[in-house]
């Protein structure tokens, strides 16, 4: 055999011990479980803004049952249905929540065994054939229009080793996930709602008059025990009736300011559609029709119409002027008791007579425009300036711009205030709200506690 061909020979022989080699080299093959790792558990969800609820069910292993909060967009209004219809102010955050389940991945597989999804927290609160109390996550639904299901997935417990991450689980598969969370996915009533209840500014507020006062319910007759009328001049408190050796107490004044600015609202009622009606129409005819409901309504929280046709609370009132003119009157009625949703959304007919701790209270709120507390500046005598140049304006044309310019600004301040004192009427018009006990015992003060004797500061 020649050189050349004995060289050919080896180099085949050569080449199929290569292809045996490797087609009989063991396969390092990806097991089905980790094929999908790293993709998002709902590709076809894109855009947030695709929402149109959000639902979400978390389980109550004291009470052994599942308890369920939502937030639905209807007729481009973002409301709560569990309570009431309530205006979901914090839309904003279910954008947020759609755009963090969009960016959810499936980072890492951890079980295929239904056996282990007690201890990884995934158990489907709506499951009602698994016994188990313990164990089950919270299911978060998002759909779309025509109720289309956007995302739909259990969150279990956070990984002790891994910040940020949890076990995640498809309703329908046993599988389950470690994902990345980055959303935040409250089912607290507080949470999507207007926090700046009354929308005050405390430093702008000048006037806090304080009736402190009881209401006999069987025969309407008033208990007058005093009004406190407190009024704020050049950045300090003064008090009627307060003597020389008196003075308004300061840690008192602001913590009534700062509560008023902090005001939080735990829980809604509607008010009776004709009393609504009414109150937001008030201050355009001037009167108010009440029915029979209406008053089962008010007396049911705590308010009463007297015989000449004031609205009193069986707590008193009270009253904040700002500097803008608005009037803002807080009416204090019955306790409320009970917690959770009995507190925040109500538990039926006989929501007054829960049961429970009496930690809270019935406010209702009205607001409205004084306009006599901001003083029309007088009008120019003439407007000849507004048809000439600037270089032909006389000494008279430009002292009658400076007095237009100042009512000018005058008629703006005025009509910015009334328009939000009549925004505001018309969203308290709809509501009793209840406040926390803790907010109730800051702003509902006698004169005892906000006026004292000057402390001595001669150190004598």
């Amino acid at each position: 055999m020649s050189e050349k061909k004995r060289t050919l020979t080896f180099g085949g022989v050569a080449l199929a011990l290569a292809a045996l080699a490797l087609l009989t080299a063991p396969r390092h093959a990806t097991p089905d479980a980790l094929m999908d790792r790293g993709e998002p558990f709902f590709p076809d969800f894109e855009n947030p803004n695709e929402a149109a609820s959000l639902e979400v069910v978390a389980y109550d292993e004291e009470q052994a049952g599942a308890h369920a909060f939502k937030v639905v967009n209807q007729n481009e209004h973002w409301t709560i249905p569990s309570h009431h219809g309530y205006p979901a102010d914090g839309q904003d955050r279910l954008a947020k929540t759609a755009a963090g389940v969009i960016g959810i991945k499936k980072d890492d597989f951890r079980s295929d065994n239904a056996a282990d999804h007690e201890k990884f927290g995934v158990i489907d609160p709506l499951d009602e054939t698994n016994p188990s109390v313990k164990g089950r996550g919270r299911r978060v639904t998002m759909r779309g229009q025509n109720d289309q299901v956007l995302a739909d997935f259990i969150i279990g417990n956070e990984l002790e080793d891994r910040e940020g991450y949890r076990f995640v689980r498809l309703p329908d598969q046993k599988r389950v996930y470690v994902a990345k969370m980055d959303i935040d996915i409250s089912t607290k009533f507080e949470d999507w709602i207007e926090r700046d209840l009354l929308q005050v500014d405390p430093w702008s507020i000048e006037e806090v008059v304080l009736r402190d006062y009881s209401i006999d319910e069987r025969t309407l007759r008033v208990d007058e025990r005093d009004t406190v009328t407190l009024t704020k001049k050049d950045g300090t408190w003064r008090s009627d009736k307060m003597r020389q050796d008196q003075e308004v107490v300061w840690d008192k004044i602001n913590g009534l300011l700062t509560a008023l600015d902090d005001l939080k609202i735990v829980g809604v009622r509607p008010k009776p559609p004709g009393l609504s009606a009414g109150l937001k129409r008030v201050e355009a005819d001037g009167g108010m029709s009440i029915s029979e409901s209406d008053l089962v309504s008010l007396q049911g929280k705590g308010y009463y119409f007297t015989r000449d046709g004031n609205l009193l609370s069986n707590e008193g009132e009270l009253r904040v002027r700002t500097q803008d003119g608005i009037l803002y009157t807080l009416r204090f009625g019955e306790i409320v008791y009970g917690q959770g949703e009995a507190v925040s959304m109500g538990s039926g007919a006989n929501d007054e007579a829960g049961s429970g701790p009496g930690e809270n209270r019935y406010v209702f709120i009205t607001a409205e425009f004084q306009g006599g507390f901001i003083p029309e500046p007088p009008r120019p005598s003439g407007t000849a300036f507004k048809d000439k140049p600037d270089d032909q304006w006389t000494d008279e044309d430009r002292r009658s711009k400076e007095i237009f310019d100042k009512h000018e600004e005058w008629a703006s301040k005025v009509q910015k205030a009334r328009e939000q004192a009549d925004r505001l009427n018309v969203r308290f018009a709809d509501w009793y709200y209840v406040i926390p006990s803790e907010a109730f015992g800051k702003v509902h003060l006698t004169r005892a506690e906000l006026v004292a004797k000057k402390k001595d500061t001669t150190g004598s």
